[in-house]
């Protein structure tokens, strides 16, 4: 091992000496931050010329099976390794919050590293879907003036936050050559801006004594958490009853298909040596998909578990108005979409075509729109609609605030899913209201490969022809009699009376 060096200046990471590489011999330099700028009272070093692409490394090292440690260690190896972090042994807040004081602290020094290093700072998270959602919150609510892009290295089973921007859905090398040209495409992506979205949980406090269990909160996914009191006029402010609050990216969903993704994540966690790598995972995932009723849901999901007999939904008018959905009775998941990647690749809004554009003004899963679609399926079946190139799911809405209120019924609880992180959620038992409340919430960064499947409305090299756009919905879904639409509302658009489209 030996110290690189810039102009006779060492730049403080490691190499394997005599490795040979097709990249430069100083390719690494533009990734590397000085020690001084990532740890207060750090080594004093500064390169000859900055960083163009400075990059912090968060990998959870129990992702992928081996391969979230054996991509802990490679990183570390061609890069400093206080640029890399075990997210099983800091948590990214604090890492974050730490580097970004010191780099204040700098600047108000007159450090000019410093401030280039902020503005032109990009992050590396490494693990699945909830992984990924945990850094972007984070970094969302740490409201930076620069906040940095994110680049998703695809460890989890599904992978669809990685795969809507470019970076693939299979788990990747850990091999230095991996990483290198891993490293490459960060530096090559570009920034794409994507909606957030607030969600809002609302549900009667726990007896203190009694058999009502509150959700443990480690079932509760990362950028999920419970918190006191929202504003004093907000009428999810009442007394009694326990609030939680965070965001999404990619998607929340509930219903047979969030059942699934628990029973994977419970059984993952009772017998961990059984899901050592993606195809493995991907096997295991379909056989509880067949276990648990959702190819033959009509046989074995009771009825009283449809969408329909749990939950009522309420869409946002543009004029500010809450509005019935109407849900059809055999829907038994639903889907709020932010991003056209979904159950490992797959698109359940796809693209409306010309007819329902100009009729029902609907449009393409744009990621930046401030608008969420919203997608119901029957069964697995349904699901496979979507493995067809015009394929879809029942198209509900599209909104930028959707509303779910759950009532005393036959059901106890449902399941719920949010990027990637499914829990159960227990149902009213007596004469009382559980909510879940979604809004467009503001944007964060993601760095994406240059051609990647997510669209933004700002690009100018999207296609306004409808060649690619999807078939008429009697061969992807139902036909029944058309909802009241409200053609002049941009912030909500409605589909038919059982949901298609």
């Amino acid at each position: 091992m030996f110290i690189m060096k810039v102009s006779g200046t060492p730049v403080g990471f490691c190499i394997m000496k005599n490795h040979k590489s097709s990249y430069p011999e100083n390719f690494l330099n533009e990734f590397f931050i000085p020690e001084y700028i990532l740890v207060s009272g750090g080594k004093f070093e500064v390169p000859s010329v900055a960083p163009t692409c400075p990059t912090i490394v968060f990998v959870n090292s129990k992702s992928g099976g081996q391969l979230g440690s054996e991509l802990l260690v490679t990183y570390r190896s061609v890069l400093n390794e206080n640029q890399v972090f075990d997210l099983g042994e800091e948590a990214p807040d604090k890492v974050l919050r730490r580097l970004y004081l010191n780099i204040e602290n700098l600047k108000f020094n007159k450090d000019a590293l410093a401030t280039t290093i902020e503005k032109q700072l990009r992050i590396i998270v490494a693990g699945g879907d909830g992984t990924a959602g945990w850094l972007l919150g984070v970094v969302s609510d740490l409201k930076l003036s620069h906040p940095p892009p994110i680049a998703t290295v695809p460890l989890g089973t599904g992978n669809n936050l990685p795969f809507a921007f470019g970076w693939g859905k299979k788990n990747p090398g850990t091999d230095r050559e991996s990483v290198l040209k891993f490293l490459k495409q960060v530096m090559e992506g570009k920034e794409m801006e994507i909606d957030s979205w607030h969600i809002l949980m609302r549900m009667k406090s726990a007896p203190k004594e009694g058999s009502c269990d509150p959700i443990a909160p480690l079932e509760l996914p990362h950028s999920l958490h419970a918190f006191n009191r929202v504003s004093d006029t907000d009428e999810l402010n009442v007394s009694g009853y326990d609030t939680f609050r965070g965001g999404f990216w990619n998607y929340f969903s509930m219903g047979m298909d969030a059942q699934v993704s628990y029973a994977f994540h419970c059984e993952r966690k009772l017998h961990p040596e059984k899901f050592k790598n993606q195809l493995t995972n991907q096997s295991t995932y379909a056989k509880i998909g067949c276990t648990q009723g959702w190819f033959a849901a009509s046989l074995f999901h009771p009825s009283s578990k449809n969408i329909a007999q749990l939950i009522n939904v309420k869409v946002m008018q543009r004029h500010g108005g809450w509005k019935d959905l109407k849900i059809h009775h055999s829907i038994r998941s639903i889907l709020c979409l932010n991003l056209p990647s979904f159950s490992g690749g797959l698109n359940p809004w796809g693209t409306p075509n010309q007819h329902k554009s100009r009729d029902r003004d609907l449009t393409p899963p744009y990621v930046d729109d401030g608008l969420i679609e919203i997608v119901g399926f029957r069964d697995a079946w349904h699901g496979l609609v979507l493995l067809a190139p015009k394929g879809h799911g029942t198209r509900l809405a599209q909104t930028h605030r959707v509303r779910f209120e759950f009532h005393k019924g036959a059901a106890e609880c449902t399941y719920m899913r949010m990027d990637g992180e499914p829990w159960k959620q227990p149902l009213p038992v007596e004469d009382d209201t559980t909510v879940v409340e979604i809004s467009h919430l503001g944007r964060v960064k993601m760095l994406a490969t240059q051609n990647c499947i997510s669209k933004s409305v700002k690009d100018p090299s999207i296609p306004h022809s409808h060649e690619q756009e999807d078939d008429d919905d009697d061969k992807c879904g139902y036909i029944s009699p058309q909802l009241d639409t409200d053609n002049n509302s941009r912030n909500v658009n409605y589909g038919n009376e059982d949901g298609t489209l």
